[in-house]
């Protein structure tokens, strides 16, 4: 079983046109978000992505982009611990793009 985290709010961009399929993203992300196939990486599930950033920090070819702690993800997560509504900064500070 794998732990989604909140549907459509991660950071995670891949750009496949730079991907060089050395197959890293793979390797160091915990949740099994890319796989490697036909010479390029692929988005298994996007979101299984809990933003660390190991995958964008560890892409030698910089094809793969997350804002690690900060985004949607991040601010609803943090909205469940505070008990205030999640100001993400993705779209203005109301939130609207939170959840």
């Amino acid at each position: 079983m794998r732990l989604r985290y909140l549907k459509n709010v991660t950071t995670l961009r891949l750009n496949a046109g730079k991907c060089i399929a050395c197959g890293r993203c793979s390797e160091v992300c915990p949740h099994g978000v890319f796989d490697t196939e036909n010479g390029k990486a692929q988005l298994v599930d996007k979101d299984l992505c809990m933003e660390c950033g190991a995958c964008a920090l560890n892409c030698p070819a910089e094809a793969i982009e997350v804002n690690a702690g900060v985004g949607c993800a991040a601010a609803i997560i943090m909205s469940w611990f505070t008990g205030k509504e999640p100001v993400c900064g993705c779209s203005g500070d109301d939130g609207a793009c939170c959840g």
